[in-house]
């Protein structure tokens, strides 16, 4: 969708993990299809959401006291000490995955493709894809590689600067 009102929204893109994935997407999907010009920077382990294959996501249930999840009727609270437990994280994952297939709620991937297809701008951090040894086959097409240089000159001309 095009920008007709000339707003525009930059997201700093930080991490890579199934939780901190959604809200990125969803939030320039919604931006873009309300008209407003939305450019996102992946950096450090957001670069994670660049990668072809995101099926493998998990959600790091350490230092998240916040994390609940809805089980039979309750909603029942995740203690630190079980986050260093093996196959917790997996677990809880597969969970949280399975919850978001039973609401409804769109994949990564769908979510990912529309943010394309909506004509957002999105930058890949060059610096830590360096830092990483990321080839750039690794990753979607349709991306723009530049530093962190092109995104300040973006988030001064931004409405909305977002960091996630």
């Amino acid at each position: 969708m095009s920008n007709t009102d000339g707003k525009k929204m930059s997201i700093i893109v930080t991490k890579g993990t199934l939780d901190w994935a959604y809200p990125p997407f969803i939030l320039a999907t919604t931006a873009a299809s309300l008209g407003v010009g939305v450019t996102l920077f992946f950096t450090f382990y957001g670069l994670q959401l660049l990668k072809k294959d995101i099926g493998h996501l998990k959600i790091s249930t350490l230092g998240n006291p916040a994390m609940e999840m809805p089980m039979g009727g309750m909603h029942m609270a995740m203690p630190n000490v079980v986050s260093m437990l093996p196959g917790v994280d997996g677990m809880a994952s597969a969970m949280m995955k399975n919850l978001m297939k039973k609401k409804g709620v769109a994949s990564l991937e769908d979510l990912r493709e529309a943010t394309q297809d909506l004509e957002c701008r999105m930058i890949a951090c060059q610096m830590t894809v360096d830092l990483f040894e990321l080839k750039q086959d690794q990753l979607i097409d349709g991306l723009e590689f530049a530093g962190a240089a092109t995104w300040v000159e973006v988030a001064t001309d931004s409405d909305i600067n977002l960091f996630i």
